[in-house]
C-alpha cells in the first residue's frame, strides 16, 4: 500500500490508547529528573510496539480469531492449556488492573487541575465518581466510538505538546545524545516506566480484534501493517517530544512533580496562565478514556480464553473480566497514595509483564497450524527474540535490585 494512500485505523487507536495520563507522566518525570537521557527507551519502545503489534494484527488477520482465542487454539494439551490459560488471566488481569488505576488517577489529576485547589478531602468520591461513570460508559459505548474519541485527544493533546517543544527551543544536539543507551543513575525505574507506558499488553489484544473488525481478509494485512507502522511511529514521537518539552524546561530547576499543576509548567509556553486548565482538560478525558478501554479489554480477552464470543453464549467471564479489573483499579486508585505515584508503578507493572506477553505472542507468530505461510521469517524471529531478552533483562535487573543481589 502506497503512504499517500494511508487512512487513520486501529493502529491510531493503539496509538491514541498508550498517549494517556500514563504516557504524560512518566515522560515528564523522566525529562524532568533525567533530562534527555532516556529517550533510547522510547525510542526502543516504539520500534518493539510496533513489531509486537505486527504480529498480533498477522495473526488475526490469517488466524480469523481474535488473540487469546487463537493462544487457546494454538494449544492441544488440556493441561498446558489450562495452565497457559492461568498464566494468561492473571498476567493482564494484574497489568490491567494496576493501568486501570493508573486511568482513574489520571483522571483524578485532571479533575484537581480543574478545580485549582487541592481536593484531598474529597477525593475519595471523585475517585468513585469517576469509577461509576466509566461502568456508564461501558454499558453505553461502542468500539469504533471508542476509537474516534481517542484519535481526537491524541491529535489535540499532540499539537499542544509539540507546540510547547518548538517553542522551548531545545538544544538538539543533547537530544541525539539521548539516543544513545544508557541508564542514568537511580533511572532504571523510569527507563521501565518509558517502556511500560507505549508497549501496552492488553492493546495488542484490542489491536487483533479491531483489525479483524477493519479487514474481513488476509488481503487486508498490507494496509494493516502500513496502518500499525505510521500510527504508532506518530505516538512514539509525541512521547518523544512530551520527554523533550520536559527536559528542556524542568530539568535542572529542582522542580518536584506532584500534581497536575507541575506538570503544566512545561506548557505556559502555548497557553501561558491556562495551561494548567488545558493539561487538566487533557488528563480528565484521557483517563476517562482508557479507563473504558482497560476493562473492555479484559472483558473480550477472558471471553475469548473460555470460548466464548463477545455477543453469544455466557457472557459471565466477559462481564467478570470488566468488574474485577473496574473494582481493582477502584480500590488501587483509592489507596492513599499520590496520583503521579500511583501512575508510575502501573507503567512499571506493565514493563515487567510484558516480557511473558511477548513470549505468547512470539509462540504464536510461528505456530503454522494457525499462520500457515505467513509464520515469522528470520529477522522477525531474531527481533522477537531480542525483545524478550532485553525487556526480560531490564526485569531481572529490577527484581535483583530490589532484592540486593545487583546493585
Amino acid at each position: 500500500m502506497k503512504l499517500s494512500a494511508y487512512r487513520p485505523g486501529p493502529g491510531m487507536m493503539v496509538s491514541a490508547a498508550f498517549i494517556g495520563p500514563g504516557t504524560v507522566t512518566a515522560c515528564t518525570l523522566a525529562g524532568a529528573n533525567f533530562g534527555f537521557a532516556l529517550i533510547w527507551a522510547l525510542v526502543f519502545a516504539t520500534i518493539t510496539t510496533i513489531i509486537l503489534q505486527s504480529f498480533a494484527v498477522r495473526i488475526a488477520l490469517v488466524s480469523r480469531m481474535g488473540l487469546a482465542e487463537a493462544m487457546m487454539a494454538s494449544i492441544s494439551s488440556t493441561i498446558v492449556k489450562v495452565l497457559a490459560a492461568l498464566l494468561l488471566i492473571a498476567a493482564l488481569l494484574l497489568g490491567n488492573a494496576a493501568y486501570e488505576a493508573g486511568n482513574i488517577s489520571g483522571a483524578v489529576l485532571g479533575v484537581e487541575a480543574l478545580a485549582g485547589t487541592d481536593i484531598a478531602s474529597f477525593r475519595p468520591l471523585v475517585i468513585i465518581g469517576i469509577a461509576l461513570l466509566a461502568t456508564g460508559l461501558l454499558l453505553l459505548s461502542r468500539p469504533r466510538w471508542v476509537e474516534r474519541v481517542l484519535i481526537a485527544l491524541v491529535l489535540l493533546m499532540s499539537g499542544a505538546f509539540l507546540s510547547a517543544f518548538l517553542l522551548t527551543r531545545p538544544d538538539f544536539a543533547a537530544i541525539f545524545s539521548g539516543f544513545v543507551p544508557r541508564i542514568p543513575e537511580a533511572g532504571l525505574l523510569t527507563a521501565i516506566a518509558l517502556i511500560g507506558t507505549t508497549i501496552v499488553p492488553y492493546n495488542l489484544f484490542l489491536h487483533a480484534a479491531s483489525a479483524r473488525r477493519r479487514w474481513d481478509s488476509v488481503d487486508g494485512l498490507p494496509e494493516a501493517q502500513t496502518d500499525n507502522i505510521v500510527s504508532i511511529g506518530i505516538g512514539g514521537l509525541i512521547s518523544i517530544t512530551i520527554l523533550a518539552t520536559a527536559a528542556a524546561s524542568l530539568f535542572g530547576t529542582g522542580s518536584e512533580i506532584a500534581n497536575a499543576a507541575d506538570m503544566a509548567r512545561q506548557l505556559d509556553p502555548v497557553f501561558g496562565s491556562i495551561a494548567t486548565l488545558m493539561l487538566g482538560l487533557g488528563l480528565f478525558a484521557a483517563g476517562l478514556t482508557s479507563a473504558i478501554t482497560a476493562p473492555l479489554a479484559t472483558g473480550y480477552i477472558m471471553q475469548e480464553i473460555f470460548g466464548r464470543s463477545a455477543t453469544s453464549g455466557s457472557r459471565l467471564p466477559y462481564i467478570l473480566g470488566i468488574a474485577i479489573v473496574l473494582l481493582s483499579g477502584t480500590i488501587g486508585a483509592l489507596l492513599n497514595y499520590r496520583p503521579v505515584e500511583i501512575i508510575f508503578v502501573a507503567q512499571i507493572a506493565n514493563g515487567l509483564l510484558l516480557p511473558i506477553i511477548a513470549g505468547f505472542l512470539l509462540y504464536l507468530a510461528n505456530n503454522q497450524d494457525i499462520l500457515q505461510d505467513h509464520v515469522n521469517d528470520r529477522k522477525a524471529n531474531f527481533a522477537g527474540i531480542l525483545i524478550l531478552l532485553i525487556t526480560g533483562l531490564l526485569g531481572v535487573r529490577l527484581i535483583t535490585r530490589a532484592l540486593g543481589i545487583w546493585p
